[in-house]
């Protein structure tokens, strides 16, 4: 598979891409449905990989569902997706506190209800989640009660985000041995009709200018995502294949693990773009650079069917 980057994948190009890897990775939103709405040919391609002998796992930023959600959403629409193999940022924080921070304490969680879940599942309590509501006058905000056996303070997506949720975090980071992880840096959710909402990693910059502190994110492009895959499925980097619609997230994660990387354009990334990152001099832009791109992971099928 050597060559240059950038091409388009067609033709023998696809079998000879497939031969070559026995591990593939999604993005989610983009690549195999958009909202509510599946990629046509989307599960046939899972299903027939998976028939083909090939691990299939999917790795989302979003952390607003648990695996299990992920999993029932996938059923629903006709993916043949067991829970093991979605890893999102809610399990993937979960884990990173658990296994590397080996963390002994509670969290201060600025994040949904699946996140809360899956800090519970591994033993991990949790304060924070849900509206903050404050009681009669608040006046000294710099000594707001916080809880002692908090040891971190967590970012992701928090539709209940607050001043007072801000400063609390705030309250938590400034002691030195309270731990700061965020899920993802994605400024911007892209919706349907070139429409977007703020993202997470609007968030996040609020409460890392805030606490003059940096966190460490583990959703894409980090590599811990893929860590996770690898250590408890054996996946090997050189015969992995990463696709998804954003060269920032998606691809980048994939040239930081030294896994083949296809960009599929259903999504938000276009081949302008990745063509722009080639023409940089700069290495980190070149990382976002696929090795291959489709019109849609559709182009997979004639090669999976024959």
């Amino acid at each position: 598979m050597s060559g240059s980057k950038c091409r388009q994948l067609s033709g023998t190009l696809v079998k000879e891409l497939l031969d070559s890897v026995d591990s593939v990775l999604f993005d989610c939103d983009g690549v195999i449905w958009r909202g509510d709405q599946v990629i046509p040919g989307a599960p046939e391609v899972i299903n027939l990989l998976k028939k083909h002998g090939k691990k299939v796992f999917f790795l989302t930023n979003n952390s607003t569902k648990t695996r299990k959600m992920y999993a029932d959403k996938m059923s629903t629409l006709g993916f043949g997706v067991s829970e093991e193999e979605v890893f999102g940022t809610a399990y993937c924080c979960a884990m990173y506190l658990k296994n590397v921070c080996k963390l002994q304490g509670k969290v201060y969680l600025l994040g949904s209800d699946a996140m809360r879940q899956e800090l519970e599942a591994v033993g991990i309590q949790q304060t924070g989640v849900g509206p903050e509501h404050i009681s009669g006058k608040q006046i000294d905000w710099a000594n707001v009660p916080l809880d002692p056996e908090v040891k971190a303070v967590v970012v992701g997506f928090d539709e209940h985000f607050s001043y007072m949720k801000l400063n609390r975090a705030m309250q938590h980071l400034l002691q030195h041995d309270c731990l700061f992880v965020g899920t993802n840096r994605d400024t911007r959710l892209p919706l349907e009709g070139g429409r977007a909402v703020p993202g997470t990693g609007c968030l996040l910059q609020a409460v890392e200018t805030a606490a003059q502190r940096q966190a460490q994110t583990v959703g894409k492009p980090n590599h811990f995502m893929f860590d996770c895959v690898s250590s408890q499925f054996g996946v090997g980097r050189e015969r992995c294949l990463m696709i998804g619609d954003r060269l920032d997230t998606d691809i980048k994660m994939g040239s930081n693990c030294g896994l083949k990387t296809l960009l599929t354009l259903t999504g938000v990334s276009t081949v302008a773009d990745a063509e722009e990152h080639l023409k940089s001099g700069c290495e980190e832009r070149r990382g976002m650079v696929p090795d291959f791109y489709v019109e849609s992971i559709a182009d997979f099928l004639p090669a999976l069917r024959g």
